[in-house]
């Protein structure tokens, strides 16, 4: 087994097809299907079951499949730390669900920090992702949220993963809608007043990801909904189809992206709690204290 099978497996695992992942690789089909039914061989597991229709994830391959990510992002982290030509500049990442306040935070950072030579990255990212980014120390630092309907299961995360959580604020439930909107001026709106217009969610994907949601009213059945990744797409729909999304109602007024929006209180209570993560025992980097101290400035709790 070697990190190139590793990258291999994951790789398929995200493409749709042996061939789109082949193109994906820079290799041929048959040089990447012997890769890695050489992998299988030697770990006496099928890790994809192909079909006339395709190849899927089997039980064992999805458990596999989990380490290997990690085992990935270690590698990636030590090569890109030691081994690339950056290696003479200094580093920092920051995983956040999407809240415009630890990007804030990470641009002061930087600019009181002012390194002369660096490599600072943020991934406003997904859930799963923003926990196995610190868990795996690719990021010292997370930001993540949870409500009612989502806590339980996060907090068992949080402790399967050894991260330690930091409430900042609790925030109540609030729905975006645009401008023009007939419920914009609107202090207050029932989720049942909106059923005839679709709910744009951010996307969490997989099986089992719904209480992964970062939106509150994680288990509400919508009539109409619409999953979205990406933030510029969201708004477009929002605008275009007199959809709403729902959020903690912060609303950043010097944001371009968000300028069109308009929050309105909900009247079904589920409210969000917002925080930041750290890897347990891990000792932190000038850089992560002083991002941590400038996510104290928005501390409530």
């Amino acid at each position: 087994m070697n990190i190139t099978q590793l990258k291999y497996v994951l790789e398929i695992a995200a493409a749709s097809s042996m061939r789109e992942a082949a193109a994906r690789l820079f290799v041929s089909e048959p040089a990447l299907s012997a890769s890695v039914k050489e992998l299988e061989s030697e770990l006496g597991i099928l890790i994809f079951d192909r079909t006339n229709k395709g190849i899927k994830v089997t039980k064992e391959g999805a458990e596999f499949i989990t380490y290997a990510k990690k085992s990935v992002s270690q590698f990636e982290i030590l090569e890109n730390r030691y081994f690339s030509k950056d290696g003479d500049k200094e580093h920092f990442s920051v995983s956040t669900q999407h809240y415009n306040f630890a990007i804030k935070a990470f641009s002061k950072l930087l600019k009181k920090a002012d390194p002369e030579k660096y490599i600072f990255s943020i991934h406003e990212t997904k859930t799963q992702e923003v926990l196995d980014d610190v868990r795996s120390l690719k990021s010292e630092v997370g930001i993540v949220s949870f409500s009612g309907s989502n806590e339980e299961i996060i907090k068992k995360l949080f402790k399967e993963y050894e991260l330690i959580f930091t409430p900042l604020m609790k925030r109540e439930t609030y729905i975006y809608v645009w401008k023009d909107h007939e419920f914009a001026g609107r202090e207050e709106i029932s989720i049942e007043e909106m059923a005839d217009y679709p709910c744009v969610l951010f996307d969490q994907t997989g099986e089992g990801k719904l209480y992964l949601n970062e939106e509150a009213l994680a288990d509400y059945d919508f009539k109409k909904m619409i999953r979205s990744d990406d933030r510029a797409t969201t708004m477009e729909l929002i605008a275009d189809l007199h959809g709403y999304s729902i959020g903690s109602g912060m609303l950043s007024g010097d944001n371009a992206v968000l300028k069109g929006l308009v929050s309105i209180k909900l009247k079904e209570e589920d409210p969000l709690i917002i925080g930041y993560i750290i890897r347990k025992n891990s000792k932190m980097s000038s850089y992560g204290e002083s991002y941590i101290k400038e996510l104290l400035k928005y501390k409530e709790l």
